[in-house]
């Protein structure tokens, strides 16, 4: 490994160690603790409706209770518990500081749900509502089902998903120091602009994900969708699945290990201190501008010396180094039915 991949690997780890600070199992119970341990009054069982019906409450617990037609319910809570509630409106936890949710339901209109709060946790909730947490912080979600996910998640900062589900466009647009871990996703352009983030036992099925992203590791994990990470810097994959068109180009700094490329093609084009050990075959490669690369076998490769200089990626395929004066009739042919 030359000097450039070394720094690169370690600049990838340091954000990592940083976001475990905050985003921890001991953060989380700060949340937790904050919002249950100060309540001074219980509401149970009651009906609200109309706009809102509890505004600015602080150190309070609150169950078994529906939130009907009416904005804002919640808004500017504080230290406040919230259980097997249900919320049918918009709007219901603005601006909201150390809330702690559990057992509770956000039906359809009740979207933008989670905008400016802080210090926020959600556990075995089911949330039909669309764009919900915008500019938001401190955000634990643990056993949480969007059935809408679409532009959620945007502008947030330290947030800690566990067995978190979501279906929906833009997912974690320009957040973040993000912790996931069996992170179910689908949807396209997920974590577009994201930064700092560590994704562990996964499934993510999205066209364009991580693109324009910066630091981010994703490791024993599931990747489908074309166009993975395109013009990202410092993108990590350890022990992964990835299937994707043309994907994993445009990129600096992007480190593999011990992950298959399965059906991906033209991968690495203008990709810069690559450094990826692939355990699978790989369709084909298209003018990386550095590094290495390591796979099984390799079908095809592209090097046009008029866009890079071949001299500075190392291409090892089955253990044969390939370069533009070295590679076989079979690459050749291969390369052939891309220019046709």
């Amino acid at each position: 490994m030359n000097e450039n991949m070394a720094t690169m690997g370690e600049l990838s780890c340091q954000p990592v160690q940083e976001m475990c600070e905050w985003t921890g199992p001991h953060a989380k119970e700060v949340v937790e603790s904050g919002a249950e341990q100060q309540a001074t009054q219980a509401i149970r069982g009651e009906y609200f409706s109309g706009e809102r019906p509890l505004y600015g409450l602080h150190d309070a617990q609150v169950s078994d209770c529906v939130f009907g037609e009416g904005e804002s319910p919640l808004k500017e809570a504080r230290h406040v518990s919230v259980d097997n509630c249900v919320f049918k409106w918009k709007y219901p936890f603005w601006y909201a500081d150390t809330v702690a949710v559990e057992n509770t339901v956000l039906e359809t209109v009740a979207h933008a749900g989670m905008w400016y709060v802080k210090n926020f946790s959600m556990k075995d909730c089911a949330l039909q509502a669309g764009k919900l947490f915008r500019r938001s912080s401190g955000i634990f979600l643990t056993n949480v089902h969007f059935a809408n996910a679409t532009e959620t998640f945007w502008n947030c900062e330290d947030v800690h998903l566990e067995r978190v589900e979501a279906q929906g466009t833009y997912f974690g647009m320009n957040s973040r120091k993000i912790i996931a871990d069996h992170l179910d996703l689908i949807g396209d352009y997920a974590f577009d602009g994201a930064s700092d983030i560590l994704i562990t036992n996964s499934r993510i099925v999205a066209k364009d994900a991580f693109w324009n992203s910066t630091n981010v590791t994703v490791r024993d994990s599931f990747i489908s969708g074309e166009y993975l990470g395109w013009n990202s810097t410092n993108l990590t994959l350890e022990n992964c699945v990835v299937v994707s068109d043309q994907g994993l180009c445009y990129i600096k700094g992007l480190m593999i290990r011990n992950t298959k490329l399965l059906r991906t093609d033209l991968a690495f084009e203008l990709c810069s201190d690559i450094d990826a050990e692939i355990t699978s075959s790989i369709d084909s490669v298209k003018n990386p501008v550095s590094g290495r690369i390591v796979a099984p076998r390799i079908d095809g490769v592209i090097l046009d010396p008029a866009v890079v200089d071949p001299a500075k990626t190392e291409i090892i395929s089955g253990g044969e180094r390939i370069s533009e004066s070295t590679m076989n009739e079979e690459h050749a042919q291969h390369i052939a039915g891309y220019n046709e």
